[in-house]
């Protein structure tokens, strides 16, 4: 049995994931599969690391250990090939806060700012809430796969503020960026001149047969004009410890981003969050190697039952991350009704795929990061719902 097997029961932490179905909403006995995190205890060696410091018993202002960033250093060497120094990383409270600091530090109101839709919705948030201009670049569905149109990413790059967010691995298209793919993006972006954020939260998140690149790292350039978004919270599913960090070569990038940290009054970082980034980074590898083949586990299950058992439904194979596309317009259900038919029928939360862009209205976004037992009893429970209509 795999360590990932275990099922915990999460209600008695307040864990916003299995809480807002059964209490919020009112379905007391729902599996919830919406949010990004997932049902895994954390690596045994950020438990043990947050117990020895839970243990000291003083929680006072933290300051950011050198070992911190060697740790983050070695991590990104050994796993993506990146050589990154020390100064070119700040620590920040969650990527979502990161991407609305950059929004604010490179861009003025009203500005333009360039996503590629459908898009984790904080992006939409970033951008609308600080009076700046969505411009949507749509991505290309065909084969059950999404490509990025660049010809049109290239009609719509505009001045001034030209900024470009991006989402690598994707979420919740799934997609793991080819070398290809993300280098000819880059030539835009060098001829454009457009300051790109990157937000790699998901990179460690990779299945066989694709490997993830760092945006920055694919030439000096584009390194020059590129914040990248990491942290170790999807990862080592330590989200709730809010650490992460973005890295910049450029240092007038990071400055700017570091000045508008400031201004919205992040100072002092958390110190157990500091403490679980270090010790995922530095001790979670064989971990993670063991996660990966149990997650592409889940996959392989969904795509077999869909396919067996769901014929109504299709499935959008990931190549990454733990979170995978059902396209639920065979159902004929009417637009708005698709998760209140999963959670009130199914009893199974998900995600509306419509909030991510209207590109997937029809579609909802399944977590699957989660004990396979779990899993089966979510997709058996559709396929009850749908016969017995």
């Amino acid at each position: 049995m795999s360590r990932f097997d275990k099922v915990i029961d999460r209600c008695g932490t307040e864990s916003m994931k299995w809480i807002y179905p059964r209490q919020v909403l009112g379905v007391p006995d729902a599996i919830p599969m919406w949010v990004a995190d997932m049902d895994f205890e954390s690596p045994p060696a950020v438990i043990d690391a947050l117990r020895r410091r839970v243990e000291h018993g003083v929680f006072g202002y933290p300051l950011v250990p050198p070992s911190l960033f060697e740790a983050a250093i070695g991590w990104m060497r050994r796993r993506h090939g990146w050589a990154i120094e020390t100064s070119w990383i700040s620590m920040m409270p969650g990527i979502v806060a990161a991407l609305n600091y950059a929004v604010r530090a490179f861009t003025r109101p009203g500005d333009p700012v360039l996503i590629q839709t459908p898009v984790y919705h904080p992006f939409y948030y970033a951008i609308e809430n600080n009076g700046r201009r969505v411009v949507r670049n749509p991505l290309r569905s065909g084969g059950g796969r999404y490509t990025m149109d660049l010809d049109d990413l290239r009609s719509k790059i505009d001045a001034p503020g030209r900024m470009l967010i991006v989402c690598s691995p994707h979420n919740p298209v799934g997609r793991v960026w080819a070398r290809e793919e993300l280098e000819a993006l880059g030539r835009i972006a060098v001829e454009r001149d457009l300051i790109v954020i990157a937000d790699e939260i998901h990179h460690d998140l990779v299945f066989r047969g694709h490997r993830h690149h760092v945006f920055a790292a694919l030439a000096p350039e584009l390194a020059q004009q590129t914040v990248t978004c990491i942290a170790p919270s999807k990862t080592f599913n330590i989200a709730g410890l809010t650490t992460a960090a973005v890295v910049a070569a450029n240092p007038d990038l990071l400055k700017k981003l570091e000045e508008e940290a400031e201004r919205s009054g992040f100072d002092l970082g958390n110190a157990l969050g500091l403490v679980a980034f270090e010790a995922a980074y530095r001790h979670g590898e064989d971990w993670l190697d063991a996660l990966l083949p149990y997650l592409e586990g889940n996959v392989d299950l969904i795509e077999r039952f869909v396919a067996d058992r769901l014929p109504e439904i299709r499935f959008i194979r990931p190549e990454g991350t733990y979170l995978a596309l059902l396209d639920c317009r065979g159902l004929h259900l009417e637009p708005g009704t698709l998760n209140d038919f999963f959670l009130k029928q199914c009893r199974v939360y998900f995600s509306d795929g419509a909030m991510f862009g209207a590109e997937l209205e029809g579609f909802i976004r399944i977590n699957f990061g989660c004990p396979r037992s779990v899993l089966l009893e979510a997709l058996e429970r559709i396929e009850r719902a749908l016969r017995s209509k």
